[in-house]
């Protein structure tokens, strides 16, 4: 966890540009919750747990298997529409390669489907740490911000599986932004999906073309659903994956956001890291009002937790900076994308106006993909701000998995 002690404007170009596309993000509601903080690491990566070792090794259930299921809803702004919806539990993995229970929620339209549905497992973007605010829970209230994305693959006759993450919505923290947890979580939502007894009779199966989606938080789980999907879920019949506005690098990220509103979530980084690697012992380094601000976090959704920590530097919430510990370093590290090469074409796109996430990072992760022989299709989108990127991006994004469903060939843009 970092969060610079440099104050606005110091060494920082473009500010009132980007100042001017924040108040233009602000004002499309449908997605004004994807935000996502950063966290800084100074050391290389490590090999992180294997994520790989199954939970099925340990004579727990297999990773992906549904523990419970129950009718929900699916509302769009409060509206209901007409979608089967199941809310579940199912087993997926840590990051210590132990099983853990996840919820979220399978969602399938009510047409019919010639064939085996194709299927998206869709991340979603920052929502808070507080159970409360779990996609599972937003949906059957109509308050969830990405609902009206997520009716577009709806609209298409897809299935779409969307997993709550680890602790968010089952006991424990959310591990927020600790990538291979995130990652996990994506790829056995897809299988709790493709096993649910519901869905089955609705046209999913195993034999379901599966797309990955994301954006932002999303971007990131998404991003390493990609990576480990072709050696921890390798009979997904995974076609291409579509990540967004990606934290690749969250080192940059928070140097991007050094004094800005969002520079305080950076807290829920650390939390999220502490959640997943209790040694880290995050308490020990907080000050009183670290303390105060940590707790409203825990509890709170995105809007507490990002006025509790807004414009708040280091030295304001710690008594030393974690940032400068060894195991702090590690840990953070090992949550860069770009290090593997997905099994599959991937689509990445990122707004150059993006106030949150700066352009640099998603561009970093298309040459880290390429350079490892990734078939990746980049769209940069002119002066877009982070929020309104999520909304330009999300129909050409689904068309892109669409022909890849079809089992259209696609040539990357690795080149230009």
């Amino acid at each position: 966890m970092q969060l610079s002690t440099r104050r606005r404007g110091a060494g920082r170009t473009g500010t009132l540009s980007r100042r001017s596309l924040r108040n233009r993000a602000v004002t499309a509601t449908a997605v004004a919750a994807l935000c996502v903080p950063g966290v800084v690491a100074a050391a290389p990566a490590s090999a992180a747990a294997p994520a790989e070792q199954s939970a099925a090794q340990a004579g727990a259930a297999a990773p992906g298997d549904v523990v419970s299921s129950e009718p929900t809803e699916f509302k769009v702004f409060g509206v209901p529409t007409p979608t089967h919806a199941w809310k579940i539990q199912y087993t997926s993995t840590d990051v210590h390669g132990k099983a853990n229970t996840v919820s979220g929620t399978v969602l399938v339209p009510q047409t019919e489907s010639d064939g085996p549905r194709p299927l998206v497992t869709y991340a979603l973007g920052t929502v808070g740490i507080g159970d409360h605010c779990a996609p599972s829970a937003q949906f059957a209230e109509g308050t969830a911000s990405e609902a009206a994305l997520i009716e577009g693959a709806l609209l298409r006759g897809w299935a779409v599986a969307v997993t709550d993450y680890e602790g968010l919505g089952t006991p424990g923290t959310h591990t927020y932004t600790v990538g291979r947890a995130a990652g996990t979580a994506v790829l056995d939502a897809a299988r709790a999906a493709q096993r649910l007894p519901e869905a089955q009779e609705k046209g999913v199966s195993a034999e379901s073309p599966v797309g990955i989606m994301g954006y932002s938080q999303g971007g990131q789980a998404s991003g390493w659903a990609a990576e480990l999907s072709s050696t921890y879920a390798p009979e997904l019949k995974v076609k291409g994956t579509a990540s967004g506005g990606v934290p690749a690098d969250l080192p940059k990220v928070a140097e991007y956001n050094d004094g800005d509103a969002e520079a305080g979530l950076v807290l829920m980084s650390a939390i999220g890291h502490d959640a997943a690697y209790p040694e880290l012992a995050l308490d020990s380094y907080l000050n009183d009002e670290g303390k105060r601000i940590t707790g409203i976090m825990r509890d709170g959704c995105l809007k507490e937790a990002r006025e509790a920590g807004a414009n708040k530097s280091i030295e304001d919430v710690t008594v030393s900076d974690p940032n400068q510990e060894p195991d702090w370093q590690q840990r953070l590290a090992e949550d860069k994308l770009g290090t593997k090469a997905p099994g599959h074409p991937v689509y990445v796109y990122h707004g150059e106006g993006d106030e949150i996430i700066p352009h640099e990072v998603g561009a970093q992760l298309r040459a880290d993909w390429c350079a490892k022989g990734s078939t990746v299709q980049w769209k940069s989108y002119p002066l877009a701000p982070h929020a309104g990127t999520a909304i330009l991006a999300s129909i050409p994004a689904m068309n892109w998995l669409n022909d890849r469903f079809k089992g259209e060939a696609t040539e990357g843009n690795c080149g230009s």
